[in-house]
């Protein structure tokens, strides 16, 4: 137990930490083999271990501790980011890590971790101890991918918890990821959900001066009734309406 301690406030780490701390490979490779026989420490996957707590016996970090962990530009994302900041409808057994490094998906402790390439550089700042997309990436970056993940009714109901956002921050990213479409999306999104995050007309403006020149729909499959907004040129499903309770004359029924 001489270095449990001294592992303890590290929480998730690699051989290669364990070795600067020690001071050398081999005595590290004893160490970890030693430690995870006794129930000291746990294998999460390949070079990255978690230490566990003498009283519970489970990880002493959380399941986005340890997914920030995975390597050193390790963010979480997407809707696993909604949840550490505390905004999110659900909780899954998942968790979203965005990475320069590729990895397989991986399960450790009944959660599932996923890798999502960067599309850009990334907006992030830490919450809790754990690196995470900024607010406004993870909005951006949900609007994009809700068919891929959790869809569209989570994600606006997630959105709906946030009391606000930078629109400076919003309006760069976009910017960055250069996508019509997107902007088209975020446009129509984030203004249906504008009675909560007051945004200013001058932000609707840019995002519809950058909108893709084409009708497109919002879903790539529907179930229901579709409608037309003509500001955004998006086909739409009706049921939308009940979650963001706004009308609208420049909707058509399709």
């Amino acid at each position: 137990m001489k270095h449990y301690e001294k592992l303890l406030e590290l929480g998730c780490f690699s051989r290669g930490k364990i070795a600067a701390l020690l001071g050398n490979d081999e005595t590290a490779g004893s160490l970890l083999r030693e430690y995870q026989k006794k129930g000291y420490i746990e294998r999460v996957r390949r070079d990255l271990y978690v230490v566990i707590s003498l009283e519970t016996k489970q990880p002493v970090v959380s399941r986005y501790q340890i997914g920030c962990s995975v390597f050193d530009d390790a963010v979480i994302a997407n809707h696993s980011a909604f949840e550490v900041f505390g905004f999110a409808n659900q909780v899954f057994y998942e968790v979203y890590v965005c990475t320069g490094h590729r990895f397989p998906d991986f399960q450790y402790n009944g959660v599932s971790y996923h890798r999502l390439a960067p599309k850009s550089s990334i907006d992030t700042v830490y919450s809790g101890g754990v690196r995470v997309t900024s607010l406004e990436q993870t909005v951006i970056d949900s609007i994009a991918d809700f068919e891929k993940f959790t869809g569209l009714e989570e994600t606006l109901r997630c959105i709906m918890l946030i009391p606000s956002l930078d629109e400076g921050k919003l309006l760069c990213i976009l910017g960055e990821l250069g996508n019509g479409y997107l902007w088209q999306k975020c446009g129509y999104v984030l203004e249906e959900l504008n009675g909560i995050l007051h945004l200013s007309p001058e932000f609707f403006k840019a995002c519809h001066d950058h909108i893709a020149g084409s009708k497109r729909a919002l879903l790539k499959e529907t179930v229901g009734p579709v409608i037309w907004n003509r500001k955004w040129d998006l086909y739409v499903p009706e049921s939308i309406r009940t979650l963001t309770d706004k009308g609208g004359d420049f909707r058509d029924t399709v």
